[in-house]
């Protein structure tokens, strides 16, 4: 199933206390169980205006339908082609 990069804008989220990041996280995980085991959240990474956000989905509608259904934003949806780390320059 493809993976995703999602890039969701939200000013000063990283000033976010662990309680309202715990209440968005639990907003994302009621939609997804809403929509059924398909779709899967990964891990994200918070920044100081943005979230990136590692699903797993059957398709870019999908991951929108849970944006949408969140109230999150994703500006930008990017599948991932290949991953790569340092063990990728090993011959």
């Amino acid at each position: 199933m493809p993976k995703y990069i999602i890039e969701r804008e939200i000013p000063n989220v990283g000033q976010l206390s662990s309680e309202e990041l715990q209440g968005i996280s639990q907003t994302s995980c009621g939609v997804l169980r809403e929509m059924g085991s398909q779709t899967q959240w990964l891990e994200s990474f918070v920044t100081n205006d943005k979230i990136y956000c590692v699903y797993i989905a059957p398709n870019e509608d999908a991951v929108r339908e849970h944006a949408e259904r969140g109230g999150f934003p994703a500006n930008t949806i990017s599948e991932v082609k290949s991953i790569i780390d340092p063990t990728t320059s090993e011959a």
